[in-house]
């Protein structure tokens, strides 16, 4: 069955827990991405729309040919890459049909970027499409938008999507997008995003671009994403995450070993770190000090091992018996200026990798800012 262009897709989570493909068998995959081209992608693409092909196919050069963004419906039909009616704009839209598993595998069939190491980093984001006119449009959420002056959001409804795009190294505007799915009300999106990275990830190891023996996939995140819990949703998949954390996050270290003749409960959490009190941070387990052209002098502290303190509440609500303790690496980053001169702010950074070394520290704050 289709899905009609435009719908909000459910994505069904699949269990990677079986013995990975051989090194033979990547191998072969890998012949097979790397033989096609953009025609070949065109090709596959145009298999993928079930009904009003020829005109769904229209309507997609048309848009991405337009000069700017797509403001009008019938304006793209005077695009010189759309050959059809303007009436066919609308009839792919409301008649069209695309086999969206197809797609997906689609996209990840072509030659991707990757980082300098050769591994993956996606990169996932919510990007909200505001309809605040469009009454009638179903499942509207209010989406956070920022206000033009410093420190001001508003609250706009709209449509809010869950980005996962593919990651090159250096600083690039360019991107490979491997998915985009819509958030209902209601819907967590640390789940959502988890299970859209599993059917990503599958699809990737699928094609071959992940075998046994390569690096982990990293999936790099704002703090709008909850990375704890997506590091413990994606625990048995080839990932590691890295997510920016807010500066008035409070976590707790390592339970101190129980003493000889101690009675009662052992202690599950240590001591807090606390973000806005160095008081409360100690000594950190590594330090950086990098020269940089955009931001000048740039250090990086790393305190390892630490985990947040959970409660059955929120998206924890459903978890059945003793919550997880999910530990991972806090890198503090300061820099002495910004490219854009506003003032400097500290950014945390929380990695689902701990013991790291000073190297990996300096690597990871890299590909976060890119």
């Amino acid at each position: 069955m289709g899905e009609a262009l435009g719908d909000h897709v459910l994505l069904r989570q699949k269990d990677f827990r079986q013995p990975r493909a051989s090194v033979e068998q990547c191998a072969r995959h890998r012949l097979r991405w790397h033989g096609r081209g953009p025609f070949g992608f065109r090709r596959e693409f145009y298999q993928c729309l079930l009904r009003r092909s020829d005109a769904a196919f229209d309507l997609v050069d048309a848009v991405l040919c337009a000069d700017g963004p797509v403001r009008s419906l019938p304006e793209l039909s005077l695009i010189g890459e759309h050959r059809r009616g303007h009436g066919s704009v609308y009839a792919a839209l409301d008649r069209g049909r695309i086999d969206i598993a197809r797609l997906r595998r689609a996209l990840v069939s072509v030659p991707l970027p990757r980082a300098a190491d050769g591994r993956l980093v996606l990169a996932v984001d919510i990007t909200s499409w505001l309809r605040p006119e469009a009454h009638t449009c179903p499942q509207r959420i209010l989406c956070h938008t920022d206000g033009r002056a410093n420190n001001t959001a508003q609250m706009i409804p709209g449509w809010p999507y869950s980005v996962v795009a593919v990651l090159e190294s250096g600083r690039s505007s360019w991107t490979a997008p491997l998915d985009a799915v819509r958030l209902a009300p209601g819907d967590d999106a640390a789940t959502v995003t988890a299970g859209q990275l599993r059917t990503v990830i599958g699809n990737l190891i699928e094609a071959g671009h992940w075998c046994p023996g390569d690096p982990d996939i990293w999936i790099v995140a704002d703090a709008g994403y909850d990375a704890p819990r997506l590091a413990f949703l994606l625990a048995d998949l080839p990932v590691a995450v890295l997510a920016r954390m807010r500066s008035d996050r409070v976590l707790r270290r390592r339970a101190p070993a129980r003493q000889p003749g101690t009675t009662g409960r052992p202690p599950r959490h240590g001591g807090e770190f606390v973000f806005g009190d160095p008081a409360t941070w100690g000594e950190p387990d590594t330090a950086v000090t990098t020269e940089t052209r955009l931001y000048g002098r740039a250090t990086a502290r790393s305190w390892n091992r630490l985990h947040p303190r959970l409660t059955h509440r929120c998206s924890w609500v459903t978890q059945v018996g003793k919550l997880p303790v999910i530990e991972g690496t806090v890198i503090r980053l300061d820099v002495d200026r910004l490219p854009s001169g506003a003032i400097p702010k500290p950014i945390w950074l929380w990695h689902s990798v701990v013991d790291l070394d000073a190297t990996e520290v300096e690597v990871l704050w890299q590909v976060f800012l890119r």
